[in-house]
This record gives structure tokens, sequence and C-alpha cells, in this order.
């Protein structure tokens, strides 16, 4: 599969060739799995909500297969503190939001807050818009194959954090995984990972890639992890 534009922005491309092996069974998720598959909550029908991607990169590094997280400042006002995939709201630039603008708005975030070099990864898939009701957005998942790895850091304290890479092999570790427990009575997957709490969306979408990619293994979801009103 491949899909290629040269709308405003520069080219940009959907391309299966040449990915490794092991991502086979993420690209075969990414073609078959419904909406609801990933969430109950999906983007309203009256066309309401702010769009919005976010980039779910995979690499190769020490460990095998990983992915790239950042965690959001703690002065933020959203989702403060929280470990979530580079991502953020479209710019007009970026084009059609149902067209190829998700895919450069994916790309254009993470180079701006990761220091990522775009030109080194390779989009191959993206997933059904979800929808965060506490945000109001509409996201679209991007998924990428870091092909050409460049380094990644903090670009602005203000709105990040720390940038870090979590092998795989540590997200689908029974030990790390848990059922997070909002005050609210919303419950919901967790990953404790790289000194951090991965929970809400992120965690979600993370928990259903490894699913429907046939990664994941039996967990004890009676293990949880109590979250504050502040989360």
């Amino acid at each position: 599969m491949t899909r290629t534009s040269d709308a405003q922005g520069g080219p940009v491309a959907l391309s299966e060739e040449g990915l490794p092996g092991w991502l086979d069974p993420v690209a075969r998720a990414a073609e078959t799995v419904q909406p609801l598959q990933l969430s109950r909550f999906l983007p309203p029908e009256n066309g309401s909500g702010r769009q919005s991607a976010v980039l779910i990169l995979f690499g190769e590094g020490e460990r095998g297969p990983e992915l790239l997280l950042m965690e959001r400042a703690g002065s933020l006002r959203s989702h403060a503190g929280q470990p979530s995939f580079p991502g953020g709201a479209l710019d007009p630039q970026d084009g059609d939001p149902h067209g190829d603008g998700p895919l450069r708005a994916a790309l254009r975030e993470a180079e701006e807050e990761t220091g990522l070099d775009p030109s080194g990864v390779q989009l191959f898939g993206v997933l059904p818009r979800l929808y965060i009701p506490v945000s109001g957005f509409v996201v679209t998942p991007v998924l990428g194959w870091w092909r050409e790895p460049t380094p990644v850091g903090v670009v602005d304290p203000n709105e990040t954090a720390r940038v870090f890479t979590v092998p795989v092999a540590d997200l689908t570790d029974p030990v790390n995984r848990a059922t997070a427990v909002h005050p609210s009575g919303h419950r919901g997957p967790a990953f404790l990972v790289e000194s951090a709490l991965v929970w809400g969306f992120t965690a979600g979408v993370i928990d259903r890639l490894l699913h429907y990619a046939g990664w994941e293994r039996p967990w004890d979801r009676d293990k949880q992890v109590p979250l504050d009103w502040r989360a």
C-alpha cells in the first residue's frame, strides 16, 4: 500500500515497502481494526472536536523493537505530566484533516516536541480516529517506522519534560501492566515503564495495538494503580 500527495507542505506518503518483518502484524492490524475495537470514545457525529494527530513511532533499539514517548510538562493546562505520543492539533498548513493533514501534523508536532528528523521516518499506517472527551480532541493515530534514527530530546521545557523510548518487550511484560483507576470511576490499562506511569488515551492505544498485533501476554487485570483528581 502506497499513497502519496504533493499538496501544500511537500509530499507525504504511506508505504509498507521495506518494513521489518516484526512490524507486519501492526500494519495488518491498522488495515483491519474497527474504531470500536480501539475505544468506546469515538468522534462526535456532528463533526465537532478539534482535529489532531499523534505519531506512534516504532524503532529498533538495543533491546529490540521500541516506541517513542514523551512526558508532558507539569505546567500544561491539559494532560500535565502525562506520558504521551508526540502530537497535537492540526494547523492550517497541514492540509486536509480528512486527507493527508494528520500525516503532516504528526510529523510536524513530533519534530517540534522531540527534535525528531521527519526525513528518517516512514509512515506506514493510520488507525481510526478516536476522541478524548476531557479535551475535545479528535485524534488520528499515525503509525511510523523509525527507518533512520536521529537524536531526540526536549525542545521546549514549557511543553515537554522528557523524551524517551520504551522497549516493546517491557510493554508486553505482565509485571509492568496494571489497571489505572481514576477517582471518577474510570478504569483503563496502564503501563509502569521507564520510571513512568503510562495511562489514559496513550495506554489505551498501546494496549489495543499489542492485542491486535498478537503481542499481548496474559496479565493480572486485578492489579490496580490509583490515580488522583489532578490526573
